[in-house]
C-alpha cells in the first residue's frame, strides 16, 4: 500500500481541494464509471481525504477501490477490511477481505479479520473454526490474536463468552501458563461470573502451585467483590513473593487494585531493594497516609546513603516532601546536580514552595527555568504546565491562562500547552474556547489522537453536535482501535445519538479492557436509561470504588439519582 509521509500527504490533498476534489468525494456513491476509481493514487488519496473526514464508510470504499485497480497489492485490500470493520460495514467488510484473500497467504491477521467479521455476522461455527486455527497456530502470536477477537470482536459478550466455553471444551488452548492467565483474565473482565469461575478452577487444575494461577484467582474474586477473600489468597502466597521480584511487584499491584497501598507497600519492603522498589514504597505511603511508615522508610534511605547519588537525592526530597518536612526537602532537591533529576529537582523546588506558601518564590522558580535558554524545550514547558497547574489549584483562571499564554507565544503550536489549555477551558466550562484549542492541534497534527478524541468526546458530551463528534472520534479509532478511551468516547456519542443498544455494546467493550470510573459510569448510565437499574446500581458502585470523586460518575448520579 503506498504510504506517504504526513507532509507530503497534507500537500497532495490541498491539491485535490483546489481542484475542486470535495465535490467528487463527498458523494457516498460515486458512480461506477468514476476514472477515479480506476486510478490507484487518486482512489488511495480519495480514501485519505474521506479518512480525514472521518467517513469510514466511504474511506473503505475508496480504499477498496485503490485496492481493485491495483491489481495484486494485498496491503489496499487489507486497509479497506480494517476500516469497513471499524464502520460496522459487514458487507463491504467481506468485499475486502475476499481480495486480501486471494493477494496473500492466510496471515494471523486475516485470520482474526476473518473471526472477527464472523462473529459479527452471526455465524458463530465460522468464528469458532478461525479461532480454533489461531489457537492452533505454532507461532505464540495466534492465541494472542484469537485472545482480542474474543475481547473485542462480538457486539455481545456473552457470544465471546459461549466461544471461550467451546475452545475450552475442545482443549485448544496452548499449553502454556501466559495463555491459560490471558483467557482467564479475559473471562473475568467479560464479566461472565460462572465462566470466570469455570476457567479459574481449569487453570488451578492444569499448574497447581503456581502463584501467578492464585493471582489470577485473587483478581476474580476482587472483581466479583469477595474482597476478603481475595485477601486470603494473597496471603497464601506471601512467601513466593518474596522469592520472586516480578510476583512481589504483582502482588502489590493487587493489594493497590483492592484499596489497600499499606498491605501493597508491605510485600514491596521484603525482598531485595533498589531505588525503584523504594520509590514505590514511597508513593503507596503517601498515598494511605501512613506518615510512621513512611518516616521509617525516610529513615531506611537516609541511613543507606552515606554518598546519595543525584537520583537519591531526589528520591529522598520527595519522601520528605510527603513527609511536609519541606525544609528538609529543599535541602536535598538542592542537593541534586546534573541530568533529568537536577530538572525533576527544581520543578519539585517550586512545588515545596508554592506548599510553604512562599508563592511568589514559587511562581519565580519557575520563571526563571521559563526562560534558560540552557534547557531543552521540554523542560521550559514543563515549567509553564506546572505554573498553570498551581494557579489552577488556587482557582485563579486569569493567571492560569496568563501562563498558557505565555508559554505558546514562545511555541504557538505546542501541542502539549495547546491540549492542556484546552482542558482548562472544559473545567471552566468554556467549551468554544476549548474546541479552538483542540482544531488548532488537528491543524498542525491532523492524526493526533489525543485531540481526535479529547474534540470529539467534548462535542459529544458538552454539546449537541453529535454529527461532528461521531467523525473525530472514527478517526481516533482508525488510528488506534484498541485504545479503552477512544471506544468509551465512541459508545457515548452512540448513547447520545440515542443508540443505547450499539452503545451499550461499545462501552462494555471498553470496560472490558480498562477498568475505569468514568467507562463504568457511562455503562451504568446507559442501563439506567434501558431500565435495567439494578444492573446500572453495580457499574456506580465499581466506579465509587475505583474514583469516588470522578466527574462523569458525579453528574450521572445527579442524573439519574441512584
Amino acid at each position: 500500500m503506498p504510504v506517504f509521509p504526513n507532509p507530503v500527504r497534507r500537500i497532495v490533498l490541498c491539491a485535490l481541494l483546489l481542484a475542486g476534489w470535495p465535490l467528487a468525494l463527498s458523494a457516498q456513491s460515486p458512480a461506477g464509471d468514476d476514472p477515479l476509481r480506476q486510478d490507484v493514487l487518486g482512489a488511495t488519496m480519495a480514501g485519505e481525504y474521506a479518512l480525514q473526514a472521518g467517513r469510514l464508510e466511504e474511506a473503505s470504499r475508496w480504499y477498496l477501490d485503490a485496492a481493485r485497480a491495483s491489481g495484486d497489492d494485498a496491503g489496499l485490500a487489507e486497509r479497506a477490511t480494517r476500516i469497513a470493520l471499524l464502520g460496522q460495514d459487514d458487507r463491504l467488510a467481506a468485499q475486502a477481505l475476499a481480495l486480501w484473500r486471494a493477494r496473500a497467504p492466510a496471515t494471523l491477521p486475516m485470520r482474526a479479520a476473518e473471526a472477527t467479521l464472523a462473529l459479527r455476522s452471526g455465524k458463530q461455527r465460522v468464528a469458532e473454526r478461525e479461532l480454533k486455527a489461531l489457537m492452533r497456530d505454532p507461532d505464540p502470536a495466534g492465541w494472542r490474536h484469537a485472545l482480542q477477537v474474543l475481547a473485542t470482536g462480538s457486539r455481545d459478550p456473552a457470544v465471546s463468552g459461549r466461544l471461550m466455553q467451546r475452545l475450552f471444551d475442545a482443549n485448544v488452548v496452548p499449553d502454556e501458563l501466559p495463555a491459560w492467565v490471558g483467557f482467564g483474565d479475559l473471562a473475568q473482565r467479560l464479566d461472565q461470573d460462572a465462566l470466570a469461575s469455570r476457567v479459574v478452577d481449569r487453570i488451578v487444575q492444569r499448574f497447581p502451585g503456581d502463584p501467578r494461577v492464585a493471582l489470577l484467582r485473587a483478581g476474580q474474586l476482587r472483581e466479583n467483590g469477595d474482597l476478603d477473600g481475595a485477601r486470603a489468597v494473597l496471603a497464601e502466597v506471601a512467601g513466593a513473593a518474596a522469592i520472586a521480584p516480578e510476583l512481589r511487584l504483582a502482588m502489590a499491584a493487587e493489594y493497590d487494585a483492592l484499596g489497600d497501598p499499606a498491605a501493597a507497600e508491605q510485600v514491596l519492603a521484603k525482598g531485595p531493594q533498589d531505588l525503584r522498589i523504594q520509590a514505590l514504597r514511597a508513593s503507596l505511603l503517601a498515598r494511605a497516609e501512613d506518615k510512621a511508615s513512611l518516616g521509617a522508610l525516610y529513615d531506611e534511605l537516609r541511613r543507606d546513603a552515606t554518598t546519595p547519588n543525584p537520583a537519591q537525592r531526589l528520591l529522598l526530597g520527595q519522601t520528605a516532601e510527603y513527609l511536609e518536612r519541606y525544609a528538609e526537602a529543599l535541602d536535598w532537591y538542592d542537593g541534586v546536580a546534573g541530568g533529568e533529576p537536577r530538572l525533576q529537582a527544581r520543578l519539585r523546588t517550586a512545588n515545596v514552595l508554592y506548599e510553604l506558601g512562599r508563592k511568589d518564590d514559587a511562581f519565580a522558580a519557575l520563571r526563571k527555568l521559563q526562560g534558560d535558554g540552557t534547557l531543552d524545550e521540554r523542560a521550559r514547558q514543563a515549567a509553564y504546565l506546572l505554573e498553570a497547574e498551581l494557579h489552577g489549584k488556587d482557582k485563579q483562571l486569569d493567571a492560569e491562562a496568563d501562563t498558557y499564554a505565555r508559554g505558546l507565544a514562545d511555541w504557538p503550536d505546542e501541542p502539549s500547552l495547546l491540549y492542556s489549555r484546552a482542558l482548562m477551558w472544559e473545567r471552566y466550562d468554556d467549551i468554544p474556547r476549548a474546541e479552538a484549542d483542540l482544531r488548532k492541534i488537528l491543524v498542525a497534527e491532523p492524526e493526533n489522537v489525543a485531540a481526535l478524541n479529547a474534540l470529539g468526546y467534548t462535542l459529544a458530551d458538552r454539546t449537541d453536535r453529535y454529527g461532528e463528534a461521531l467523525e473525530l472520534i472514527d478517526r481516533a479509532r482508525v488510528a488506534e482501535p484498541g485504545n479503552a478511551a477512544i471506544i468509551d468516547s465512541y459508545g457515548w456519542v452512540l448513547y447520545r445519538l440515542g443508540r443505547f443498544d450499539e452503545a451499550l455494546v461499545e462501552l462494555r467493550r471498553a470496560y472490558t479492557l480498562q477498568k475505569d470510573a468514568e467507562i463504568a459510569a457511562h455503562v451504568g448510565e446507559v442501563l439506567w436509561q434501558l431500565g435495567r437499574k439494578d444492573e446500572a446500581r453495580k457499574y456506580f458502585d465499581d466506579a465509587r470504588r475505583i474514583d469516588p470523586d470522578n466527574r462523569s460518575l458525579q453528574r450521572a448520579l445527579e442524573k439519574t439519582g441512584a
